[in-house]
């Protein structure tokens, strides 16, 4: 008995089908990317999480224009200490004297402005000269004194509140001139006609997503070169667009109030000159050497003693800018300023991804780590949540954050 078999034809598929293969795949591609490259997107999901949390919890205040503002202008002066500190931690150290520097900067100010009437430019030139010259002297004890950062920062910690007490005699000293208020408070001039925008800040924002997009093709296109991997196509345009849409969000919500504050300039100036030499200079790739594997990098030529040095001349200059930008926004210096700013700078490094043994971060990172730490402040005090709960919930917010790096690391070595 013979049976006869028939070849049967494959059933068509139903209908949509090919189209959630499709987008099936795009999913998992965006998944692999994300798994890839978790250390530098985790945070940033993270903040995007947390203001679209704030966002609904406080029925849109949050990303009320005028708020927005004022995020960006609370939080400036941690930003650029978290820009300095990272550099630090990459390099393998710490710094706990950049909250008591901040405030001897500010009352230095205080002491050129308001007591000896000297011009504002030159006051200004003369205290990132002062704060140079401060990370210089820690920079030297730490490199070429071989004692530990922990150590000769905590010692400067209490040399700086010190001499802070002294220049301002226990009393707080005001006001400063309109034009270094107008760094920290100010806003860029209204120019064109009248678009119910702020023109200038329109420009500008505009401007920033064709850099980035310009920056994000060259940098794909060298690695290319090199054989490096890069992430597939599909992905690579999701991370322009997702980018496009935050830098496009900002600029209209900075736009529809009194436009881009000046700090902000200056804040976009430090992270692109930074980003650049932490990714394309001899130094930045030292920085990371000898964090990463000191031994290894002294072997292969690195001069680990000059680096350091300028890691912390540099941090002892950010301070400086940041104890100005602090004392011009609420126009005095004070003996009791600074306070814990170096614990949130740190905090803001390792929430951006900065690892506790060195040799991993970006300055990037650490502007996304002052973000969340800003965000969350500024959303918990809107809904009326306590200074004690906040102290809670940010601590576990670094505590999860270390958590990860740490998990991250075992997960990479298994």
């Amino acid at each position: 008995m013979s049976t006869d078999v028939t070849a049967k034809s494959p059933a068509p598929a139903p209908p949509g089908k090919s189209g959630g293969a499709a987008g099936d795949g795009l999913l998992q591609l965006v998944l692999e990317g994300l798994r890839r490259n978790m250390r530098q997107y985790g945070m940033l999901i993270a903040l995007g999480l947390i203001v679209a949390l704030f966002a609904v919890w406080t029925d849109g205040d949050l990303l009320l224009p005028r708020n927005v503002s004022n995020l960006v202008l609370q939080n400036s002066y941690i930003l650029i200490l978290a820009m300095g500190m990272m550099l630090v931690i990459i390099a393998g150290h710490i710094d706990l004297s950049v909250g008591s520097l901040t405030a001897f900067i500010g009352s230095m100010a205080a002491v050129f402005m308001v007591r000896n009437d000297l011009p504002w430019p030159v006051a200004v030139i003369l205290c990132l000269a002062v704060g140079a010259i401060a990370g210089a002297i820690q920079g030297f004890f730490i490199a070429y004194g071989g004692i530990p950062s922990f150590i000769v920062t905590l010692a400067g910690m209490l040399i700086w509140r010190g001499l802070t007490e002294i220049f301002l005699e226990g009393q707080t000293l005001g006001p400063f001139p309109k034009g270094l208020q107008k760094v920290s408070n100010g806003f860029l001039p209204e120019v064109g006609p009248n678009t119910n925008y702020h023109n200038l800040t329109l420009l500008l924002g505009f401007a920033l997503i064709a850099f980035v997009v310009f920056q994000e093709f060259r940098d794909r296109r060298r690695q290319q070169e090199f054989s490096l991997e890069v992430p597939p196509f599909n992905l690579f345009l999701l991370k322009l667009v997702a980018l496009g849409a935050a830098i496009l969000t900002l600029t209209l919500l900075l736009a529809s109030y009194k436009g881009a504050p000046i700090v902000l300039l200056i804040l976009g100036v430090l992270l692109v000159g930074f980003g650049y030499v932490m990714r394309n200079a001899i130094i930045g790739r030292h920085i990371y050497a000898i964090g990463g594997n000191l031994p290894a990098a002294k072997l292969s030529g690195v001069k680990d003693k000059k680096v350091t040095f300028l890691v912390f001349l540099n941090m002892g200059m950010l301070a400086a800018l940041a104890g100005l930008v602090f004392a011009a926004r609420f126009n005095a210096a004070s003996p009791k300023a600074g306070l814990n700013f170096e614990l949130e700078a740190i905090a803001a490094s390792f929430i951006g991804g900065a690892s506790m043994s060195g040799g991993v971060g970006t300055v990037l990172g650490a502007i996304i780590g002052g973000l969340v730490l800003g965000v969350l402040n500024n959303g918990m005090n809107l809904v009326g949540i306590g200074t004690d709960w906040q102290q809670v919930i940010k601590g576990m917010v670094l505590l999860a954050a270390v958590g990860f790096d740490v998990w991250n690391k075992r997960k990479v070595g298994s």
